[in-house]
């Protein structure tokens, strides 16, 4: 089976540890198809600093063909995270060199892929109508999504995946019967402690969370889909998918970062750059005041 991670990626710079991991939603789901032994690749654009190197280094450490990525004289996108209690708060992004425009040669590139799977933080959501006239197509809409908006893609997908840890489970139930109603072959709601919820012509079913002792969830929900689309792709019943998919992303939880691979960063150095820039919007708020 091939799966190509398409669109975003980011250095999830983690200030209290002084340490960044690759991370991003097609980055991580290319990385934990291939071990699951699929074939992988990753299809988007990296900066050529430390983060951007790192990055290609650890997709190349783990079997992710990289012939596809391509690589820019720039920062490469960053994410950074502090420790606020036991709870990991996103502070600020920039992901601007990760969008990039599709090109005809890359659009044509898919079609040597079993399944193209993409997200919400890359470029490619307006572009899925014509990834899924070349293959199938997986989809991860995130937390923040708007219903009316994401329902005329819904009918092109191969996987709808959703972030429901805000939902309760009936909610989510609902979430998933609406993205099957509007066309999506299997629909996948994520819920955190509470487990998932995958849907298709065969029905809705229920998978508990398995116990772990967690260290870190970043990563977890993108570990679960690789986890059905291997599974899917393969043939394994919904069932069998569903325990597999839960347990890779059990132990995803265990590790740092969405895969390790971490490198030391200056931490001190972005603090900084976080005070200023409150300090700038203070003195804005100040003058519009």
């Amino acid at each position: 089976m091939r799966v190509l991670g398409a669109g975003d990626n980011v250095a999830d710079r983690y200030l209290h540890q002084a340490m960044m991991y690759p991370g991003g939603n097609a980055v991580n789901v290319a990385v934990f198809a291939a071990r699951l032994g699929a074939r992988a690749g990753y299809l988007g654009v990296l900066g050529d600093d430390a983060a951007g190197r790192q990055i290609l280094r650890a997709l190349e450490a783990e079997h992710v063909d990289t012939a596809l990525t391509r690589v820019v004289h720039a920062p490469n996108a960053t994410a950074d995270v502090e420790l606020i209690g036991n709870d990991r708060v996103f502070l600020r992004s920039d992901r601007t060199t990760a969008l990039f425009d599709l090109d005809s040669a890359q659009l044509e590139a898919m079609a040597a892929f079993d399944v193209v799977h993409s997200g919400y933080a890359g470029p490619l959501l307006d572009r899925i109508p014509e990834m899924a006239a070349r293959t199938r197509v997986s989809f991860d809409f995130g937390s923040r999504f708007d219903e009316a908006s994401v329902l005329p893609y819904l009918r092109h997908l191969h996987l709808a995946s959703f972030s429901g840890g805000h939902l309760a489970e009936p909610e989510a139930r609902a979430l998933v019967a609406r993205a099957l109603d509007a066309g999506a072959e299997h629909a996948l709601v994520t819920m955190g402690a509470a487990g998932a919820l995958l849907g298709s012509a065969e029905g809705i079913r229920h998978q508990e969370a398995d116990r772990v002792n967690v260290r870190d969830t970043l990563g977890a929900g993108d570990a679960f889909i690789a986890g059905v689309l291997v599974g899917l792709g393969t043939g394994r019943s919904i069932r069998s998918t569903l325990v597999a998919a839960s347990a890779h992303a059990a132990q995803v939880c265990q590790v740092n970062g969405a895969f390790e691979h971490g490198i030391p960063f200056d931490a001190e150095a972005v603090r900084r750059l976080h005070s200023t820039d409150d300090s700038n919007d203070d003195q804005e708020e100040a003058v519009t005041a």
